[in-house]
């Protein structure tokens, strides 16, 4: 027999919309709005650091960054935030939701603040100093991930479930879009008060000595959302399924909750303590974990794989192949200060018009549609747009022919957004017991990150054509890169088939909490 429900969470679960909701929503949101800013703004100012440290003033055109140094400043907060997943998705099962929430946000300010630091003004110094605050960074930020999911998931409804978690999602659209919008105006200004000729007209002048000041500014501005966040995370109570059914202190669940929900729960603590949900107590490596949940956490870690191997190589390197297609023009014909002023302008489009709709799309559709459909949906067609960008990519470079190479691209962001860019994050977060949610979703993270690792560097240096980028070797090119990113797609649409359906239940019943131990659900799991 299926065991009883506490009624505390029978009451989470059946709760109307309230205010707390949406209170959590911005409070976890505002964390993943600054994830967002912190992990994308350096590809916006990348280009700049390359003039500013490393232009050969015998060399027609404006410096890059080394190949090496390159790969180490895009990834390295890449590399921090899979460690910081791992690490506090484990703690969140250990400690509690809310005892590390804060934590990861005080590292987030203390690092985007000194990321706009340096040790002295040379390369070696800057470059240094960076990729050190920017692990220390990404592994705040790693940290968000399970804890945000988890919070949300543990404080919503189950008819509205998916949307909020999905709302605190999708503030990361607007973090791109606010690093798109605060690089953009910061370049401007800079632009007017400093005029500089382009490299092409004089070489030493394009970049004037002020220019340094324009990154440095973009990357510490991430820390004033996180500091403000800071006082009402701490406000929020544990949640009450973490009180529950890890720490085993139903009521002091029940009296958190009936402050949150304005209502008196009145708990049977003795039926408590016997007959319900979350009685289990296996752990992460039994046979008993690996056969309720076994295939839906190689489903959660491979797709999130897959799709972070494309949404971050085409986020990350968005500058790189607008320039190849010449939608921003030459960097020779641009002073420094310019350059930023058009790769932000160029971002702060694909963000409104794709990533921050897509986002917003699922939002919408998660609880009607559903998970699985939303996922599968989402793979199809970045894999088409992809082959749609890839195929013909000669007609792409023609001038006359930018804006719909722009125009297919954004689509490939908005479906990545209002699809498996979303779910691979909701998931992870629904289909799991209590006492191991916060783990799953960091281990599926930190999968997710080490695709985005794999696609970082390696579509920095597969994308070299003939001829490659000072620095470079000559390997697939742009086009074959596409291809591949198309295959990637592909093939987390296939392990998307794995992929279990969470609309519509309570998060015990998905995660199979309310089943005996050795009791098995006979329906179908999967989302088909």
């Amino acid at each position: 027999m299926p065991r009883s429900q506490l009624t505390v969470l029978d009451k989470l679960d059946k709760a109307r919309t309230q205010g707390y909701h949406f209170l959590a929503i911005v409070i976890a949101g505002m964390g993943f709005f600054t994830d967002a800013y912190d992990l994308f703004s350096i590809s916006l100012v990348a280009k700049l650091l390359g003039r500013l440290y490393y232009t050969d003033l015998t060399y027609k055109n404006p410096g890059t960054l080394p190949p090496n140094v390159s790969a180490a400043v895009t990834g390295v907060a890449l590399c921090g935030t899979l460690s910081g997943q791992l690490f506090f998705g484990w703690l969140g099962d250990r400690l509690g939701r809310k005892s590390v929430y804060g934590f990861t946000l005080i590292l987030m300010v203390i690092c985007s603040l000194a990321s706009g630091l340096s040790f002295g003004h040379q390369p070696k110094g800057v470059i240094a100093t960076l990729c050190f605050f920017r692990f220390w960074l990404g592994f705040g930020v790693g940290g968000d991930y399970p804890l945000s999911a988890t919070i949300m998931s543990e404080y919503a409804n189950k008819k509205t479930r998916g949307s909020f978690i999905a709302a605190v999602f999708a503030m990361q659209g607007f973090g791109i879009l606010f690093a798109a919008l605060v690089s953009l105006v910061v370049s401007a200004a800079f632009k007017a008060r400093y005029k500089a000729p382009s490299y092409k007209e004089n070489r030493a002048g394009s970049t004037v000595p002020e220019a340094d000041y324009v990154w440095r500014i973009i990357l510490m501005f991430g820390s004033i959302p996180a500091a403000l966040t800071y006082y009402w995370r701490m406000r929020m109570p544990e949640t009450a399924r973490y009180t529950a059914l890890v720490a085993r202190n139903t009521k002091q669940a029940a009296s958190d909750m009936s402050k949150v929900l304005q209502e008196e729960i009145a708990e049977d603590l003795d039926k408590a303590e016997t007959d319900v949900v979350g009685a289990d107590q296996w752990g992460l490596f039994s046979p008993q974990f690996a056969k309720r949940h076994g295939l839906h956490l190689l489903a959660t870690t491979t797709t999130w794989f897959f799709l972070d191997i494309a949404f971050y190589s085409q986020n990350l390197f968005q500058k790189d192949i607008f320039s190849k297609v010449g939608w921003i023009p030459p960097a020779a014909t641009m002073n420094a200060i310019e350059e930023v002023f058009r790769i932000s302008r160029a971002q702060t489009y694909i963000a409104l018009c794709g990533t921050v709709p897509g986002y917003w799309f699922t939002v919408a559709f998660i609880d009607i549609i559903g998970r699985f459909w939303i996922q599968l949906m989402g793979f199809f067609f970045m894999t088409v747009f992809m082959l749609g960008l890839a195929v013909p990519y000669h007609h792409w470079t023609l001038p006359h022919n930018h804006t719909g190479f722009v125009v297919m691209y954004g689509l490939t962001f908005f479906f990545a957004n209002f699809g498996p860019n979303s779910t691979t994050f909701i998931v992870p977060a629904e289909v799991f017991p209590a006492r191991l949610r916060s783990t799953c979703h960091g281990i599926s993270a930190a999968c997710g990150k080490a695709g985005a690792i794999v696609g970082a560097f390696g579509f920095l240096y597969a994308a070299q054509g003939n001829p490659p980028d000072r620095g470079y070797k000559k390997a697939i090119g742009l086009r074959n890169s596409l291809f591949v990113l198309a295959v990637s797609n592909f093939l987390g649409m296939i392990m998307t088939l794995f992929v279990p359906e969470a609309k519509g239940k309570s998060l015990e019943e998905v995660a199979k909490e309310n089943l005996e131990d050795g009791e098995e659900d006979t329906r179908v799991s999967t989302g088909i």
